[in-house]
């Protein structure tokens, strides 16, 4: 079957989620001839950008969580978030280079000072925690996509000669009263704008290599890491690990990056960006050194002001939501609200992917460095049980649905609020968010057929229409 202004429509699916009944079969509503104007107009001819799919990260706290919960339920979490056809349908997910915020401790894989050949390199760290973890999601998924960026290069590599960039002070504790130290002196802190990275070429070429040693010893344990960002949050000196660069320091490192990531044929791109600065990315498309490795960038927290006008000036590079923003371990309806807008600012303005951050925490999301986030996932350490939470279902209501290849699909009219896809096989997903607290009736016109489903009180809503 084609699509085309003319095609009669039926929905086959119609699922709605509140924060009392998550993931509820309504009966699909029936088609009639489109008549009058009407709420929304889903545009089949002038479709925008193709998904590459929809996943989150592998963190160290996700893996020990899930290590509390009997085998079964934990088996039975993987089949849902990556068993084609059952549940999320995760098809691509991030994973760190090292030691992120949510691991254990801070680690590198080669804290040898002056090791530049990386005579010392060693992923035994990962062993415990991420590979397993990811080989997990692999039994269910086997073509599992991957990428990954480090938070922060081994200590020596750095100026300060620290994991972190930025020192616990007093003033952050009255506002994270859990925040853990990180023994950063204040006189060794970094910031915005300098770069905590030693630019220096042997520096350079050793981290080059850093970054090849990883991705051939993942391929030894039989996993394939097909892209790279060279740096997470790389304007952002943080109490845990991290590593601020000027746009220029990554544009020079990728030079020697390039060249390193050639023989396994691992993409790289430009990232991660959290900030709404353009130039920043002009900077780096535009350095020779740099440009000609350079395949995408991955967005995410205040970056995702940029994302519209790079999308508009570069239309074939590559977009991603590298980062769902992370919440403050409530879970709650409210922040999952919040995540819907997220992602039709990324989606709606060109992002090819969209990647939520932890799969799972213990409930209350505390990181080792004190603070807490939210998660798919959260699971109660004395009783060994676990629940799905809010914002799961909302990444389900797209990702169970909206398939790798998928053309977003531009709407207009009065409603604005959804999202629109058309999936290689020619349906067409509908999502929908009523923000309202009463129940509301919208009518949507694809072709000659219009839709009026009647949207519960404050609810998303996914139709599907062959």
């Amino acid at each position: 079957m084609r699509w085309g202004p003319g095609a009669l429509a039926q929905a086959t699916a119609w699922v709605t989620t509140t924060a009392t009944a998550p993931w509820r079969t309504q009966p699909a509503p029936r088609a009639t001839a489109a008549r009058g104007p009407a709420d929304a107009e889903i545009d089949l001819t002038n479709p925008a950008q193709t998904i590459t799919g929809f996943g989150a990260c592998f963190n160290e706290l996700g893996w020990t969580s899930l290590a509390l919960l009997k085998p079964a339920d934990r088996a039975g979490i993987f089949r849902e978030l990556f068993a084609p056809g059952v549940g999320a349908n995760f098809t691509i997910c991030r994973m760190p280079v090292g030691a992120n915020d949510f691991s254990r401790d801070w680690y590198s894989y080669d804290e040898t000072p002056g090791d530049f050949s990386m005579a010392n390199f060693s992923i035994a760290n990962d062993r415990e925690t991420l590979i397993p973890f990811i080989k997990q999601a692999q039994g269910q998924y086997p073509a599992l996509r991957l990428w990954a960026s480090p938070w922060s290069p081994p200590t020596w590599m750095k100026t300060n000669h620290h994991y972190a960039a930025a020192a616990v002070l007093p003033e952050y504790k009255k506002v994270f009263p859990t925040l853990a130290d990180n023994g950063l002196p204040v006189d060794r802190q970094g910031k915005e704008g300098h770069n905590l990275f030693i630019q220096d070429d042997m520096y350079f070429t050793a981290y080059a290599l850093y970054f090849r040693k990883f991705i051939e010893a993942y391929k030894a344990e039989g996993i394939t890491i097909g892209m790279v960002m060279p740096q997470n949050e790389f304007n952002s000196a943080q109490v845990f690990p991290s590593c601020p660069w000027t746009a220029t320091g990554l544009a020079r490192f990728i030079g020697y990056l390039g060249p390193q990531m050639a023989p396994s044929k691992t993409d790289i791109f430009f990232g991660t960006m959290e900030r709404p600065n353009e130039a920043l990315v002009d900077t780096v498309l535009r350095d020779p050194r740099s440009a000609p490795y350079v395949h995408g960038v991955g967005f995410q927290w205040a970056g995702k002001a940029a994302i519209a006008g790079i999308h508009r000036r570069y239309p074939d590079l590559a977009l991603y939501q590298s980062e769902q923003e992370c919440g403050d371990g409530q879970n709650d309806w409210k922040y999952c609200r919040y995540t819907w807008d997220l992602m039709k600012q990324y989606l709606g303005n060109g992002a090819n992917a969209y990647l939520y951050w932890n799969i799972s925490l213990k409930q209350g999301g505390l990181s080792r460095w004190g603070w807490r986030q939210n998660s798919l996932v959260a699971v109660d350490e004395a009783a060994h049980t676990y629940q799905w939470t809010h914002e799961y279902y909302l990444m389900k209501h797209l990702s169970h649905y909206v398939r790798p290849g998928a053309r977003r699909l531009p709407a207009r009219g009065p409603y604005a609020n959804l999202l629109a896809f058309q999936n290689p096989d020619r349906s067409i997903v509908v999502i929908l968010q009523n923000p309202d607290a009463v129940a509301r009736t919208v009518a949507i016109r694809v072709g000659t057929r219009t839709f009026a489903p009647q949207l519960p009180a404050d609810s998303f809503s996914t139709l599907v229409l062959r």
